[in-house]
């Protein structure tokens, strides 16, 4: 019996991987909070961190295949093309280096770096279209940069700080600034084509737009901090609808799927789908924390991460959630935010004198800032404790 009953556990010890995949397929730690979205490649993901440095990591083990040093916070998500990695840094500079060993090949110094307050989490996301790098900076311009040379080829300045990452769209470079106004300029030569002031609100007269927008032939979809949602006709910019969420300012970047428009909120801790046409509430998600990161779709479920920490798998049609992936940071800080029903606590006090130490509360949770990006049935994410996560979506969803 003794024998028979080895033989069975010899038995299942072979088995129980094939059964039992850890959905964290691998972990790397960094050591600064994580706020840009991956770029991930066939075989390499690039993202950088709060910790100066651009890091590339082997896509299926997440072995450090090399580091590049900057002299400030790399809050951006990487460009990769033509045999380069283009990025943003806090330090004032654009950088390019070789995308196989992380040797610098130029940089190109802007008028400076700045943030405007404690929630102006990115940088600019530099984009590449063809031969030119177009990226905002917080010099209040939008830079046009050839990408062999690292030379400028245009500079468009507006009135605030541009950390929006830009859109380049059939020639036109489409891209918000905190001064409230949104911008659309000719790809080429920089000249303004038009622009469009947000509404503004007593409490933030200025609606600043902080991250990218969506656009495609017909519509420029952004959200504000005058607490507004945005629809403009892309060939003229004027507005076609816009919806107030009254109390919270809008910063993710809108996704599009299936006439449809997914997007999180800041203070009313909510996660809407609209109707993309005419803006009208399909359906609205509660949660207990604000939402800064871009949604995917992922095998036909939307996938998005939030400043608790979790990353949400939902139905898109009627915004059930599925499952959510909670990091280890949320779980073991948990209590310094929520009680025990999972609601912010009482006296808790997000926004009152000692709202300093309530966000490093709350990013504490290991806040996700950005992403996730999916490739392969893999989904790419950094949280803003430093810990970078590839994690086996195929697994993790399996029923």
């Amino acid at each position: 019996m003794k024998k028979q009953l080895n033989l069975f556990l010899f038995c299942l010890i072979l088995i129980t991987p094939a059964f039992a995949q850890q959905p964290i397929q691998w972990k790397f730690p960094t050591a600064g909070g994580i706020h840009g979205a991956p770029a991930v490649t066939d075989k390499v993901v690039y993202f950088g961190s709060n910790d100066m440095n651009l890091y590339a990591l082997d896509k299926a083990t997440g072995k450090q295949l090399w580091k590049y040093p900057t002299a400030g916070a790399i809050r951006s998500t990487p460009a990769v093309t033509a045999g380069k990695v283009l990025f943003n840094s806090a330090d004032g500079n654009i950088y390019a280096v070789d995308k196989t060993k992380g040797k610098l090949l130029w940089t190109f110094k802007t008028g400076g770096e700045q943030q405007y307050d404690i929630w102006d989490y990115y940088l600019s996301s530099p984009v590449a279209e063809g031969n030119t790098l177009y990226a905002g900076s917080g010099d209040s311009s939008v830079y046009a940069i050839d990408i062999e040379s690292g030379k400028l080829r245009w500079k468009f300045k507006t009135g605030g700080v541009v950390h929006a990452s830009p859109v380049v769209h059939n020639g036109k470079v489409f891209i918000g600034s905190y001064d409230g106004h949104f911008y659309v300029l000719d790809a080429q030569s920089g000249s303004l084509i038009w622009k469009f002031k947000t509404l503004g609100d007593p409490a933030f007269p200025k609606g600043e737009v902080q991250r990218a927008a969506h656009v495609d032939d017909e519509q420029v979809i952004f959200g504000s901090r005058d607490f507004y949602i945005y629809s403009l006709n892309t060939k003229t910019g004027e507005q076609k609808w816009n919806m107030k969420e009254k109390g919270s300012w809008v910063i993710a970047t809108p996704t599009l799927y299936k006439g449809n428009l997914f997007v999180g909120t800041s203070d009313t801790h909510q996660f809407y789908s609209l109707n993309a046409e005419t803006g009208k509430v399909n359906w609205i998600m509660p949660l207990n924390m604000r939402v800064y990161a871009t949604a995917m779709i992922v095998e036909n479920k939307l996938v998005f991460g939030c400043f608790n920490g979790r990353v949400y798998f939902a139905d898109p049609e009627t915004g059930k959630v599925i499952k959510t992936f909670q990091t280890d940071e949320s779980k073991k800080n948990h209590a310094l935010v929520y009680d025990d029903t999972d609601h912010i606590r009482k006296d808790f006090d997000m926004y009152g004198d000692n709202y300093l130490q309530a966000e490093k509360h709350i990013l504490s949770l290991g806040s996700i800032l950005s992403g996730p990006v999916a490739t392969d049935g893999m989904l790419y994410f950094g949280d803003a404790n430093g810990h970078f996560y590839a994690l086996n979506t195929r697994e993790y969803l399996r029923p």
